[in-house]
């Protein structure tokens, strides 16, 4: 049975530049992908204007873009603006301190893929990113659950103005995007009444890798049980209600 990544391409070498103005942190993004067989290191920079002119020259697009958004000459999100609208298959993960909704939503709506809070950051950034290449969608439970509290509260309010309509459009794609689509798909299947048993085997996918999405389902919806994992994503619209 195959496990989960193992596609067509196993061996494929996803190529990694990093943004971050802080050396250490920098260093130890590096350190990490150098390690993996995996990733290929290509380089990084620590202001918006060098990420900007790296883009612009190289001739080898990145796969994945590690950005920090508060750089010493701007925003990473100009940054990660830059990348998505050069490099079609680059994904962009957030790295940074910031955990506000306002700098969450903005980056997913930007074209970030994933938002990790620096202070929940994996020992193993590497391993993050790969299966990010994978089809995982990477956020913080902690920024996952300020994310879903912000969507609940525009929901809940009772006049209806442009600008928050902007903002609940911009919410609601978030809340859809913290959930990868291998996890939407073994969600859909656990609403179905599957056990991990028969959607490893619907999905060729081994029962440690579902019962790994099962737990990252639970931290991004602030659940603990199948039922309020279910109860919870159909009631943001994640899964459809029952008729």
């Amino acid at each position: 049975m195959k496990t989960e990544g193992s596609g067509s391409s196993p061996e494929r070498i996803w190529t990694v530049y990093v943004v971050e103005d802080d050396p250490r942190t920098r260093s130890f993004f590096e350190v990490s992908v150098r390690r993996s067989p995996r990733l290929r290191w290509l380089g990084s920079s620590g202001t918006v204007a060098e990420a900007v002119a790296w883009m612009q020259r190289t001739a080898e697009p990145p796969d994945v873009l590690l950005v920090d958004l508060g750089l010493p000459d701007g925003s990473g999100l100009d940054v990660i603006r830059s990348a998505v609208s050069r490099f079609a298959e680059c994904d962009p993960l957030v790295v940074s301190v910031f955990g506000d909704e306002d700098n969450v939503l903005s980056s997913i709506e930007a074209g970030a893929v994933g938002y990790i809070h620096k202070d929940a950051a994996p020992e193993d950034i590497a391993q993050t990113i790969v299966e990010m290449k994978g089809g995982a969608s990477p956020i913080s439970p902690m920024i996952a659950r300020r994310v879903l509290e912000k969507y609940r509260l525009l929901h809940s309010g009772a006049q209806a103005t442009e600008r928050r309509g902007t903002a609940l459009a911009t919410a609601d794609a978030a809340v859809r995007q913290l959930l990868s689509g291998r996890e939407q798909e073994v969600l859909t299947l656990v609403a179905r009444g599957f056990s991990y048993a028969e959607i490893a085997r619907l999905k060729d996918l081994s029962v440690h890798t579902v019962q790994t999405h099962i737990k990252n389902l639970y931290g991004k919806l602030a659940v603990h049980s199948k039922n309020e994992a279910v109860f919870e994503a159909t009631r943001l619209g994640l899964l459809p209600h029952p008729r």
